[in-house]
């Protein structure tokens, strides 16, 4: 079996781990969690959204989140623009605050899509294709985000031709790399190699990566299976970041802090230090004033205080 020699790991945490929840966190302590990962050794961050503050309140602070962030030379800053009007609102401030990529999302299922965006797949394409092209034009990476990919909470189980489906699509629109989303983590492995296999037909493996919600304790199983299909990129998130609104009390996102711990103990890179990593975690879950939701945290802090 031969296995990737080095991963890339996308942290969602600042964006995905931290809009749902109902406190407030300051735009300072957001750009300290940024920071924090960085110099973790994370290249690669999803900052913020710019969506309107009515739907995610939490997110309002996009643009002053974005001015704050003392950037770092090889680090891709990524921000989620659903439509237009979010991604006019992510290139309104100068040339040096734009994001280096954005990212757009869309459902392999159909209830998903109308539930979660009020449209159907085929009208949330068409909603995301002047933002795709805007980017690009101005030079900026273009991602998307597909949920869903192998169970719906109003659908069920998904098939892979349904995630082919909206692979093409989004390939159509000119989007340059796709995520595979186990949204609610109702995924195991065989159900995400499919899902996997089915965007391959469209994406090239440099152009797909895995994201998947730890709802059923199948996070790292999932990863493991993508790993030996080939996939070098994942979307994780620190300290456990993130529940899953559809399962209540249940995990959301995966630690980066357990993936990472995975991954070098199979001896694949990732050019992460894993102490800060942690260190990353409780700095937020401190602020949100709770534990973070990391195995490999809880293991390594607990031995490090003897």
């Amino acid at each position: 079996m031969k296995l990737p020699p080095r991963v890339k790991l996308v942290d969602v945490g600042p964006r995905d781990g931290l809009q749902n929840e109902k406190q407030a966190v300051p735009a300072e302590v957001k750009i300290g969690l940024v920071h924090r990962l960085q110099e973790a050794g994370l290249k690669e961050i999803e900052v913020t959204s710019f969506v309107s503050p009515k739907w995610v309140p939490q997110m309002a602070d996009n643009a002053e989140v974005m001015r704050g962030l003392r950037r770092q030379a090889g680090v891709r800053y990524s921000v989620l623009t659903p439509n237009m009007k979010g991604f006019e609102a992510a290139i309104a401030a100068p040339r040096e605050e734009w994001p280096d990529e954005i990212v757009v999302f869309g459902a392999a299922s159909e209830a998903f899509s109308q539930k979660n965006i009020n449209c159907s797949i085929a009208e949330s394409i068409e909603r995301f294709r002047p933002v795709a092209e805007a980017a690009r034009e101005k030079g900026i990476h273009v991602r998307g985000a597909m949920s869903c990919t192998v169970g719906c909470p109003y659908e069920g189980e998904i098939a892979p031709e349904r995630v082919g489906m909206l692979a093409k699509l989004m390939k159509d629109i000119g989007v340059q790399h796709v995520g595979v989303a186990d949204t609610i983590g109702v995924g195991t492995p065989l159900k995400v190699r499919r899902a996997l296999e089915a965007t391959l037909a469209h994406y090239g493996i440099d152009d797909i990566s895995g994201h998947y919600h730890d709802t059923y304790g199948q996070a790292l199983s999932n990863t493991l299976a993508s790993l030996e299909l080939g996939v070098w990129q994942f979307d994780t998130s620190v300290g456990g970041l993130g529940g899953c609104p559809f399962a209540k009390g249940a995990t959301g996102n995966v630690a980066t802090e357990d993936v990472v711990y995975m991954l070098h103990g199979m001896g694949i890179e990732t050019g992460i230090d894993l102490d800060k990593l942690i260190d990353a975690g409780v700095y937020i879950n401190q602020a949100l004033g709770r534990e973070p939701n990391s195995r490999v945290s809880k293991a390594i802090r607990t031995k490090r205080a003897g």
